[in-house]
């Protein structure tokens, strides 16, 4: 398909993104070919093009996204994880508009978050990561994001009518962390399965940790309980990927922790994407199983709060 061609099809797509690859690459128009639009993510655009025989990928912020992600602090997250072995280096990143060009690669596959084998390989990952104990000048505040997002609606009230209730439940839950002892890192913040990603390097298979657009200081353990809700886990399946995470380790407390995250970020999650709808992008189950997350598993953690003093 022929640039302009491919431009008219997709109205999310402008002339800016291939000045962009021809200043990146030095190379003319008639020197991108194959176009190929990706599946449209949560937050972004992509498609994939070939310059000089080798392929890569764009991405463009999709709609809203300027309100939801910082892009000078995303600039910042790629240029502390450079070179760590957890994914490719940007070869383009714009830390005004988003735009963003990385290396395609090969016989790629997402997690998936019910093999035991894919789990014990990614939560490795993932701990390597936390372990680097890595430090970015932007912190990621989830009661401060669910506001946030709730204010991005305007006078939009929620769709559920028992939002406010269920908000009360799950700030509630903050004195609990808040006693806790935490250890805080650069984290990744959305580590869900999708974002863990298999590939062939040479007929071997590799792992890497991609898309670290919302990443900053934070409990690590945030990160499991982000894999946990997206994957829609039910307690038997949290439990056992706390456990492959802690190596059989993890104790009452911050097992209770994680629930109480998985509580928040359900709620987190389903204000982000109350506020998508304002565009009229619907996230239908996805968007429904947050706020569940939010509202069933506030009782979780209270009831396992409780067991303490008793």
């Amino acid at each position: 398909m022929k640039i302009l061609d491919f431009i008219n099809n997709y109205n999310f797509i402008n002339t800016d993104a291939f000045e962009i690859i021809q200043k990146t690459f030095g190379c003319e128009q008639n020197d991108i070919k194959d176009l190929e639009l990706l599946n449209k993510g949560m937050t972004n655009h992509s498609f994939c093009f070939n310059v000089y025989d080798e392929r890569y990928i764009m991405r463009i912020p999709g709609e809203g996204t300027e309100k939801l992600v910082n892009r000078s602090d995303e600039y910042e997250n790629y240029l502390v994880i450079k070179n760590k072995g957890l994914c490719d280096n940007p070869i383009y990143i714009n830390p005004d508009n988003g735009y963003k060009i990385t290396r395609f690669l090969n016989n790629v596959r997402p997690c998936d978050s019910y093999s035991e084998k894919d789990l014990i390989v990614c939560m490795k990952k993932l701990k390597e990561f936390h372990n680097m104990k890595l430090k970015v000048s932007h912190n990621f505040d989830i009661y401060n994001q669910i506001d946030y997002y709730e204010k991005l609606r305007g006078h939009r009230k929620s769709v559920y009518s028992d939002y406010d209730t269920v908000k009360n439940n799950v700030f509630e839950l903050k004195r609990f962390v808040d006693s806790l002892n935490k250890d805080f890192c650069m984290s990744h913040i959305d580590s869900v399965c999708d974002n863990f990603l298999f590939y062939n390097n040479n007929g071997r298979e590799e792992l890497q940790l991609t898309d670290w657009e919302y990443a900053g200081m934070q409990d690590p353990h945030v990160d499991l309980a982000m894999f946990c809700i997206y994957s829609m886990y039910d307690n038997d399946r949290i439990d056992r990927l706390i456990d492959i995470y802690f190596d059989d380790k993890c104790s009452y407390k911050n097992r209770i922790k994680i629930y109480c995250y998985i509580a928040q970020c359900g709620l987190l999650w389903s204000n982000w994407c109350e506020y998508k709808s304002v565009f009229e992008i619907d996230f239908g189950d996805y968007a429904l199983s947050q706020y569940d997350y939010a509202r069933k598993y506030y009782e979780y953690a209270k009831d396992m709060i409780g067991k303490i003093y008793e």
